[in-house]
């Protein structure tokens, strides 16, 4: 959560060095805006993962949530940073469809300092993340395999920091008051029929 406030900042603060204005994010439009808290609330199920079909609905409802993400992402792809969040979804989707969760490495959790993380991941694995081990992981350097400390302190994956670029990308712009890419091509008027 400390990082999304981070990167959420981040984004402000460079709106404003590049002479944007936070009002000016009033007038993003999105398109199937709903899709964004719908694909985020499957994520957040809280479900303990304790129990093998507890394991299976919570992994099956996180891979569930990236289509939808993604669709959210098509639809607003001529804004400015959806192409990344894009991108950064297709790749954390990816893993965690190839290993049934987040793997997340052991360098990683003690690196950042989570050391009760990593205690609870050696007793039982989460309900969407688990300790990796070398043998049963696929895709590894895409997992949550990149320490942030103090004050951080999580861990993340490359697919999570292309997403946030996204999202500092499309803040930015938003304040500037140019966040479409590519205006859409008006149709030549036909001549008149005589």
């Amino acid at each position: 959560m400390r990082f999304l406030i981070g990167v959420l900042v981040l984004a402000v603060i460079l709106g404003y060095a590049f002479g944007g204005r936070l009002r000016k994010v009033e007038a993003l439009r999105l398109r199937w805006w709903g899709l964004a808290p719908l694909g985020l609330a499957l994520q957040l199920v809280p479900l303990s993962g304790s129990t093998h079909g507890q394991r299976l609905v919570t992994v099956s409802l996180l891979i569930a949530s990236y289509p939808i993400l993604m669709v959210f992402a098509l639809a607003n792809i001529r804004l400015a940073g959806f192409a990344p969040i894009l991108i950064g979804l297709a790749l954390n989707m990816t893993v965690i469809s190839a290993n049934q969760g987040m793997p997340v490495t052991l360098h990683a959790l003690q690196a950042s300092g989570q050391t009760s993380v990593l205690h609870e991941l050696q007793k039982h694995s989460g309900a969407k993340h688990f300790l990796a081990k070398p043998s049963d992981v696929i895709l590894e350097p895409l997992a949550d395999v990149i320490p942030l400390g103090d004050p951080i302190n999580q861990v993340a994956s490359v697919g999570d920091f292309v997403v946030y670029a996204g999202v500092v990308w499309l803040i930015a712009a938003a304040m500037r008051g140019s966040p479409v890419l590519v205006a859409p091509k008006r149709r030549e008027e036909e001549p008149a029929r005589t």
